[in-house]
């Protein structure tokens, strides 16, 4: 059986340092050697997965192929990587203890007394090589959430020494990503936190083998021989990982610094020869100068980026293909609602609006609304998810009459008697919140005179959905009849998944979430349509 490598990356002295980054990096250099790679989350948070988290806490929920309810991070790996990474690689503490506690309860412990150690770890251990053989890996790079030092965090420090002493040095490697804080008065970096976070690391029985040393300021070469010196780590393993202009130069930057050849060396890949070329035309489209184009944003979880990661991602890499420097402005929809002026004057300023997914009634009609400007004064309109039903909700009110249309999901009271979006009908009798919705990669035929159709180059899709309720097919005929077009619906016909308004330059909505495979450098069609009817 072949033997996998695995890559663990670990931080310190805080959070929000982009290991996430540093970790698909990582693999985006071996993977452009040939190799297998993939990127591993293991979260210590109790959490059985983000799928019931709020955005304002935990940022966009990233949803994989099999339906996976996931931590942006593997938003990222999969941008750096363009591989669709499974649900075997994102491991939270609560999903850990839940197996381990179900087979407890149904004996497998044979009576013994059930510790973290070796129970807890052994489990997480388990999980991360059958990540690696099931997927027949070169490489797994794993990231671990939070910072050493974290109680929470403990076991999975524990899991790295207990696979280095498993798989022996040339197959565990530890990369550990730290902050060198800047102090204004004094004018310098201060390597002593790093220092700290190393010892601490060491204490768990880990020694990094490479560096990370985040800064928002250029690093003296001085200040990495330091670090080196006091953590007991070779200079030329102690990289410089400052603050640049965009998240894509990172894997170049480290491979500057020699990132690939240090971990084929210390992990006897033998001789890669890595290629980054489509990196390095892609991040110089990328950097170029460029006029910018005004995006509007109207979400409910408004100025914060995280919630709508992908989405904003997207739309700056369609921004990119068109010599465009996309800026998000943010539309309150909630002071929409209140007619606030200075909030309406965004709705003409801006080149196009995107109405991203969401959940609850909250600045509901404040979106329904700016669906309206957008069809009667020609905006270039894209709705995700639940950006689709308003745009439908908006037609059946203001277009077909039907002046009571709600969605289920909005219509607590049963006041309307139209509503025009409902509950899918497998998903009206649950009631748990976790992991039910329906979630992963559908099919979906599109109608071959359709504009979806013409931008995707193609009738048959596959797309990544998160959703409970579903346009009804009660009202499709009178929807069409009026130059509502029923784009794209699953293969029997019984979902409807894209919709369009014919005399429109550009407003369509999906039921899926497009964002979620845009890549850096291939747009996803549908952001790359928007645009482009925008410009």
């Amino acid at each position: 059986m072949k033997q996998s490598k695995f890559i663990f990356v670990t931080g310190g002295v805080c959070s929000s340092l982009g290991k996430g980054i540093v970790a698909a990096s990582t693999a985006a250099i071996l993977k452009s050697a040939g190799l297998k790679v993939s990127v591993m989350k293991l979260d210590p948070y109790l959490n059985v997965d983000p799928g019931t988290m709020s955005p304002f806490q935990h940022g966009e929920v990233f949803v994989l192929d099999d339906g996976g309810e996931t931590d942006l991070d593997l938003g990222h790996y999969e941008r750096f990587i363009d591989v669709p990474i499974t649900t075997l690689c994102t491991v939270t503490t609560g999903k850990v203890y839940s197996e381990v506690l179900e087979e407890e309860r149904e004996g497998r412990y044979l009576g013994g007394t059930i510790q973290i150690v070796p129970h807890i770890t052994g489990k997480i251990q388990q999980k991360v090589e059958k990540a690696a053989r099931d997927l027949d890996l070169d490489v797994l790079v794993v990231e671990i959430g939070g910072t050493v030092g974290d109680i929470e965090g403990e076991p999975f420090l524990e899991v790295i020494r207990e696979m280095r002493n498993k798989h022996g040095n040339k197959n565990v490697l530890c990369q550990h990503t730290t902050l060198l804080p800047y102090l204004a008065a004094s004018k310098e970096l201060k390597t002593k936190p790093t220092q700290l976070s190393v010892k601490e690391l060491r204490r768990s029985g880990i020694h990094p083998d490479i560096m990370f040393c985040r800064a928002d300021v250029e690093i003296p070469e001085k200040l990495l021989e330091k670090v080196g010196f006091f953590c007991d780590v070779p200079t030329e393993a102690v990289l410089p990982a400052e603050t640049v202009k965009s998240i894509y130069e990172i894997p170049l930057k480290f491979q500057k610094y020699n990132l690939g050849n240090l971990i084929a060396e210390r992990l006897e890949l033998g001789d890669l020869k890595f290629d980054l070329a489509e990196w390095e035309s892609g991040i110089e489209s990328i950097l170029s100068e460029k006029e910018e184009l005004v995006i509007g944003l109207a979400g409910k979880y408004n100025e914060l980026d995280d919630a709508y990661l992908s989405v904003i991602e997207s739309a700056k890499f369609a921004g990119y293909k068109h010599d465009r420097a996309v800026r998000i402005e943010w539309i309150d929809t909630e002071k929409i609602e209140a007619e606030d002026p200075k909030e309406l004057k965004k709705l003409e300023t801006v080149a196009g609006i995107v109405v991203p997914g969401g959940f609850g009634n909250r600045g509901i009609e404040g979106k329904i609304k700016v669906a309206q400007y957008c069809r009667e004064n020609n905006k270039p309109y894209l709705g995700l998810c639940l950006g689709s039903q308003i745009m439908a909700l908006d037609y059946a009110r203001n277009v077909l009459g039907i002046t009571d249309a709600d969605s289920e999901e909005f219509d607590d009271t049963g006041k309307s008697k139209n509503h025009v979006i409902h509950f899918i009908p497998e998903q009206r009798d649950i009631r748990r919140k976790g992991g039910t919705m329906r979630l992963g990669a559908y099919p979906c035929v599109l109608d071959k005179d359709s504009k979806s159709a013409k931008l995707y180059g193609k009738t048959e899709i596959s797309e990544r959905h998160r959703h409970r309720y579903e346009f009804n097919n009660s009202y499709r005929e009178q929807f069409e009849s009026s130059g509502f077009k029923i784009a794209g619906e699953s293969p029997d016909g019984q979902l409807v998944e894209v919709v369009e308004v014919v005399d429109h330059p550009f407003m369509i909505g999906c039921q899926y979430h497009p964002e979620f495979l845009s890549r850096p450098f291939r747009p996803h069609p549908l952001f790359d349509g928007f645009i482009q009817a925008s410009l």
